[in-house]
C-alpha cells in the first residue's frame, strides 16, 4: 500500500489520479489532498477517499472546508505555507504534485528537503528552478517520476538503456486547435476556440499553452533537467494525431518510441506504481483506426512562443523564470478577455527582454525574478488592452 499526497487534487491531472486511485485500492491509499480555491470538490474527494488531511490553499474558504468536514476525522489547513509545512508527514510516501504554475515550487522543494519522491506533473517547477530542484533531488536521493505523457514516454523508452546513451530525444506535439494557420489567420481569435484541443481533455491554462505551443517549449525545459541534456539534444516535431508521445534516439543510431491513445491516465499510473507496471481497463489502441501516423516541423514563425522557450533555456539562469511569470500573466490576460491572442507571446518577449539575466540557483533569486517578471507584465497590460 502506497500513501499518496496529491498536491493539486482537483485539477485534472488530480482528479484523474483519484481515478488510478479508485481503481488500485489495494495499492494506493489517499494521505493528503489540496486545492487551490475548489473547495466544493475537494470536500467531496475528501467524503470519498478519507485522507488524513486536506489543504485549501485560498485561506478565504479554510473555515467553510472545516465546518463541511467537521463531522468527520479529517484535519483542515489553509494556505500554501501549511500545505508546504505538511510536505514532512511521516505517513506520506509519495508525493503527486499537480499544482498549476509557479505554485507548485515551494512545496515540491520541501517534500524533496523531506525525501519524499516525487511524481512531477508540474512542469513549471523545473522550468523554474530546474537547477536548483535536480541538484537538491541529487543530495537527498529523491526519485522525481514524469507525469506528463511526453516525459513519461522517454521515461520508459530509457528501461533498460543505461549503458546506451542518448543522441538526442524528440517531444512530439499535437500542433493545437490552430496547427496550419498563419499569424493572420489568429489574430481574432476567441478563447472559446482556444480551449477547443483536438485530442487532450485538460485544464484551461495548459490548453493555451497547447494551442500557443509554450507547453511544448515547458516541456523542453523539463525534459533538460529530468533527463541531463544539452539543449541541441532536444528536438519537437509535431505528430497531430498523438499516438507517439516521444521517442528517444541513441548514439548508435536506432530509436524507441513509446504509444498510446492520449489519455493521461496511463502516465498518471506508471509514476505513481513505479517500478512497477499494473493492469488497467483503460482503452486500446486500434492500428486500424489509424492507418496513418503522421509527423511535421513546428512552425515557429507563427508560433514564436517554442522560439521564445528555446531561448530561455539556451540562456539559462533566471531566463526561464521570467518566462514562466509572463506566460501566467498573459494567459490569464487572454482568459479574462484583456489581451488578444497573439499578445500573449508578444508579451512575453518584452517582459524577457526587461529583466536583468541573474545566473545563480537560489530560491531567493528564483522568487524575486518570478515577482520582478509578473509586475513588468502586469505593467504592460494596459498596453496590450489598447492594441486589441
Amino acid at each position: 500500500m502506497k500513501r499518496i499526497a496529491i498536491l493539486g487534487s482537483t485539477g485534472s491531472i488530480g482528479t484523474q489520479a483519484l481515478d488510478v486511485v479508485r481503481a488500485n485500492p489495494t495499492r494506493f491509499q489517499v494521505e493528503l489532498l489540496s486545492a487551490n480555491s475548489n473547495a466544493d470538490l475537494l470536500i467531496a474527494q475528501a467524503r470519498l477517499f478519507t485522507p488524513n488531511v486536506v489543504v485549501i490553499c485560498d485561506t478565504s474558504k479554510t473555515s467553510l472546508v472545516k465546518e463541511a468536514l467537521s463531522d468527520t476525522d479529517i484535519k483542515v489547513y489553509g494556505g500554501i505555507e501549511s500545505l508546504t509545512q505538511l510536505m514532512g508527514m511521516d505517513s506520506i510516501d509519495l508525493v503527486l504534485t499537480a499544482l498549476v504554475g509557479f505554485a507548485g515550487l515551494e512545496p515540491t522543494l520541501s517534500a524533496i528537503r523531506h525525501r519524499k519522491p516525487i511524481a512531477l506533473a508540474n512542469k513549471e517547477t523545473l522550468v523554474v528552478a530546474g537547477d536548483l530542484v535536480t541538484r537538491l533531488a541529487l543530495e537527498q536521493r529523491v526519485p522525481i517520476y514524469p507525469v506528463d505523457s511526453e516525459h513519461s514516454a522517454i521515461f520508459q523508452c530509457l528501461a533498460g538503456e543505461m549503458h546506451n546513451p542518448i543522441e538526442k530525444i524528440i517531444l512530439t506535439a499535437s500542433g493545437g486547435p490552430f496547427r496550419g494557420r498563419k499569424r493572420h489567420d489568429l489574430e481574432s481569435i476567441t478563447r472559446e476556440q482556444a480551449l477547443r484541443h483536438p485530442n487532450w481533455s485538460m485544464g484551461a491554462k495548459i490548453t493555451i499553452d497547447s494551442s500557443t505551443l509554450m507547453n511544448k517549449g515547458l516541456e523542453m525545459i523539463e525534459a533538460k533537467w529530468l533527463f541531463e541534456l544539452d539543449p541541441s539534444q532536444i528536438e519537437v516535431v509535431v505528430h497531430p494525431q498523438s499516438i507517439i508521445h516521444s521517442i528517444v534516439q541513441f548514439r548508435d543510431g536506432s530509436m524507441k518510441a513509446q504509444m498510446g491513445l492520449p489519455d493521461m491516465k496511463l502516465p498518471i499510473q506508471y509514476a505513481i506504481a513505479y517500478p512497477d507496471r499494473i493492469d488497467s481497463d483503460f482503452p486500446r489502441f486500434d492500428f486500424s483506426r489509424y492507418p496513418s501516423l503522421t509527423f511535421e516541423a513546428p512552425d515557429e514563425e507563427t508560433f514564436r512562443c517554442l522560439p521564445l522557450a528555446r531561448r530561455a533555456m539556451e540562456q539559462g539562469g533566471n531566463v526561464p523564470c521570467v518566462m514562466n511569470a509572463a506566460n501566467e500573466v498573459a494567459v490569464a490576460a487572454f482568459l479574462a478577455d484583456r489581451i488578444g491572442y497573439l499578445q500573449i507571446g508578444e508579451l512575453i518577449e518584452r517582459v524577457m527582454d526587461q529583466v536583468d539575466f541573474d545566473g545563480r540557483a537560489e530560491l531567493e533569486v528564483y522568487l524575486e525574478s518570478d515577482r520582478m517578471a509578473r509586475r513588468i507584465a502586469e505593467g504592460l497590460l494596459p498596453v496590450a488592452d489598447a492594441r486589441v
